[in-house]
């Protein structure tokens, strides 16, 4: 049912307004966050913005190892470390608190066994933790005051929400 006021509107042939951009709409009211942007463009943006920085060290087996064990081989991507630290980084920031565990679990995936079934595979412990570890060194990341999960820091909600910021001023 549309409500009246609206209903004289539309029969007398007026238009909405078109909607202005993303920039538009955060400008002046509120910074943008990392909740303001698409999970892709954001993760690869900062996985860009870890790279150029030249700050995250990448560990030797970084060319050798899979990303879980219901994965055939390594990644194609020769800068998949960075783009997994940076989803790490997002994740962080979205569930405070959360866990190596729990982090696994996201990451994980379908092991295809050929005519079985596929069967849920935890993603890699030591890839995640190595990126938590860095983030840690980084200080965009610390572990939670009850030791429990990992949060993100002050300076590191500037830094991703400022990376988010940029994203939305480019579009």
């Amino acid at each position: 049912r549309v409500p009246s006021n609206s209903s004289a509107m539309l029969l007398s042939g007026a238009t909405k307004a078109p909607k202005s951009n993303m920039a538009d709409e955060f400008e002046g009211t509120r910074g943008a966050t990392l909740r303001d942007v698409g999970a892709a463009e954001f993760i690869a943006t900062f996985a860009a913005f870890l790279k150029k920085q030249g700050k995250l060290e990448l560990p030797k087996w970084v060319d050798l190892v899979k990303t879980g064990t219901g994965r055939e081989m390594c990644p194609i991507d020769p800068d998949w470390f960075y783009t997994r630290t940076a989803a790490v980084a997002r994740k962080v920031y979205l569930r405070p608190g959360v866990g190596l565990g729990a982090l696994k679990r996201v990451f994980g995936g379908a092991k295809r066994l050929g005519v079985n079934r596929n069967k849920f595979k935890d993603g890699s412990g030591a890839v995640i933790r190595t990126a938590l570890i860095q983030l840690n060194a980084l200080g965009l990341v610390e572990v939670s005051e009850d030791g429990r999960g990992r949060r993100v820091t002050r300076k590191g909600q500037q830094a991703l929400d400022r990376i988010a910021g940029q994203i939305i001023n480019a579009e």
